[in-house]
């Protein structure tokens, strides 16, 4: 099969990102250290692009996270998070079966897509996909659907595009909604970057009338 036709049998989201499948993830944890900190919750938002190639939040996945077995509980993580990690209304799950449930979310968008594997999108990314990589280092989790460690930032593309790194500031900077007590949740917080990251990347688009620079084939 030719590059050609490879690229015609690709879904119009997967030729858009060089084969990878853009997932908003965040995480609360209880701490700073992704070695010895409790990952508490996890949320992952999937996207769709609609007819006009514009990109949008499509399903949120998200589970509350038992603290694995030795975890440290920061206690002023958790005062700033508000999370009780022992609260039983919290039906918080192993790390193996939140990691499973979300992962299996994934890999069912990535085949719907038409990708060949996720990449993680985050504000101030480096810190969700160090946490998720040592849940699944603890887990053995054989089949980790994200990149290793390739990511998008949009601390940067908010930076970028509208002059804010701070994801509320940011956020509101693009129009959108922002209510700070429902922030520092992991739903909420990655529904917002997920909007985020959509803005940008169709403001790029509209700017951009044949796509971006390597979608196009263009140098």
């Amino acid at each position: 099969m030719t590059e050609a036709v490879a690229a015609a049998t690709k879904s119009p989201f997967a030729q858009r990102f060089r084969g990878f499948l853009p997932i908003v993830v965040d995480v609360e944890t209880a701490g700073f250290n992704a070695q010895t900190d409790a990952l508490l919750e996890i949320a992952a938002v999937t996207l769709h692009m609609d007819a006009a190639g514009l990109i949008h939040p499509h399903e949120t996945h998200a589970c509350h996270v038992q603290p694995f077995a030795g975890a440290n509980l920061e206690a002023a993580a958790l005062a700033f998070t508000g999370i009780d990690p022992y609260h039983p209304f919290r039906l918080a799950k192993t790390e193996d079966d939140a990691l499973q449930t979300v992962f299996n979310a994934v890999r069912k968008a990535v085949k719907e897509h038409g990708c060949t594997r996720a990449i993680l999108v985050g504000h101030n990314p480096f810190f969700d996909l160090g946490f998720l990589n040592a849940a699944v280092a603890r887990t053995k989790i054989k089949r980790n659907p994200f990149h290793p460690f390739s990511t998008f930032d949009t601390a940067t593309l908010g930076g970028l595009a509208y002059g804010q790194t701070v994801l509320a500031r940011a956020v509101q900077a693009a129009g959108l909604d922002w209510n700070n007590e429902e922030a520092h949740s992991a739903i909420y917080d990655a529904q917002k970057t997920a909007q985020l990251f959509c803005a940008v990347v169709n403001r790029w688009s509209m700017l951009q009338p044949l796509g971006c620079a390597s979608a196009a084939g263009l140098p």
